[in-house]
Order: C-alpha cells, then structure tokens, then sequence
C-alpha cells in the first residue's frame, strides 16, 4: 500500500524480481475480466462505462477468483483492498501474512509527479528532474510539444492524495489492528526498497540465483 505516486509499481516489481511471489495488481485483473467478459468483469464494465465506482463487494469477488488460481503460491496484492469492507472480506477469505505500507510524504510526491511531461501520441513520459528531454517542452523523437497530463498537474495530484489519504487510513488502522501492518518511510523508491527487501528476507527466502563466470 502507499499513495499514488509513492512506487509501489516499483517496489512490487522488485519484490517478484527477488522473491517467489505471484504478482497480483487489481488494475491489471479488472482490464483482464473484462476483456474476458467473465461475470464480474462485466458488471465492474457496467460500472466503469457509467462512471461509477466498481463496488466493493465485485473487486472482491474478482481478487478471489484470481487468488483461487494461485492458491499453492504465495502472492503479493497491489492496489487491493482500498476500503475497509474490502480488507475485511480478504481477511475473511484470504487474510494477508503481511501488509506493507510505503510512507512517502505528500510534498514530496506532489515535487515528483508535477515535473513529470508527457508526449501525448506516444505516450513517452519525461521528468524535468530525472529524466529531462534534451531540449525543454519537446520530445526528443519527434520535436514535438510536450504536454503535462491533468492527472500530473499539482492541485490534482493534491486532491488525489487527499481522498487517498480520507479512503486508506482506516484500512492501515485495520491491518495496524490485526498486527500484520510494516510501514517503511522514504522520499524515494531506493531509499525504501532496501528497508523492504531486508524485512521480507525474514519472511519468504529470497530467489538465489546463479552467477555464470
């Protein structure tokens, strides 16, 4: 768990990259099911093409049916659950050995996410700190304006981060609860993942892998 912008994208694939886990992201399974068309992909469809939440008790049915599929492995959930009914219903069912949260504070997320620029047709993505096109405002394929995605635009990300904060917080207070929450603090994903790895090495046993010469 961690707010939007704090790299749990990153983490979670350094996780699997490291560790014997079956990588499940909600967003990814939503799109999956409903590409399917199973029963619980198209009623979450019917509620994304209305503009409506998909309700809690769907993504829950879709996280189990996934979770059945894996049952003899264990797995890492990214982006689920995100209420507490959700956290409940998965600790009915599948109740997690260990939640990690990822503290990244807001101002620092709000820093990042609003030096992000994006080339619209491609959809290549810059930052003006790490990763700056070689001439300001422009891609560096094609010359062409870059653009800043309303989702990256400071008072959005802002308001982003507040419901995170409003929706989220009563679910780290019930994982806190149940014993089960780690929280790892940091500005950046180099400076958590080092705390993450040690702390899962007492957990699961990391992937060894073979060096050839």
């Amino acid at each position: 768990m961690g707010p939007p912008g704090s790299g749990k994208g990153t983490i979670s694939s350094r996780i699997i990259k490291d560790f014997n886990l079956k990588h499940l992201s909600s967003g990814d399974l939503l799109r999956s099911q409903i590409i399917n068309k199973t029963a619980a992909g198209l009623s979450a469809k019917d509620y994304i093409d209305h503009g409506r939440l998909v309700p809690d008790d769907v993504m829950v049915d879709l996280i189990l049916n996934e979770l059945h599929k894996v049952e003899k492995h264990s797995w890492l959930l990214d982006g689920f659950p995100r209420t507490v009914p959700q956290a409940q219903a998965l600790h009915t069912k599948e109740p997690a050995d260990v939640v990690i949260n990822l503290n990244v504070p807001f101002e620092v997320i709000i820093d990042r996410i609003k030096g992000r620029w994006t080339h619209a047709p491609s959809g290549r993505i810059y930052h003006t700190e790490f990763n700056p096109p070689k001439v300001a405002g422009k891609d560096d394929i094609t010359g062409e304006e870059l653009i800043q995605r309303d989702d990256d635009k400071p008072e959005t990300v802002s308001k982003r981060l507040e419901n995170y904060q409003n929706l989220t917080q009563p679910v780290l207070d019930f994982y806190r609860s149940h014993g089960v929450l780690e929280e790892f603090t940091g500005r950046y994903s180099n400076e958590l993942w080092p705390q993450v790895h040690k702390f899962l090495a007492t957990k699961i046993e990391p992937i060894q892998y073979t060096h050839y010469q």
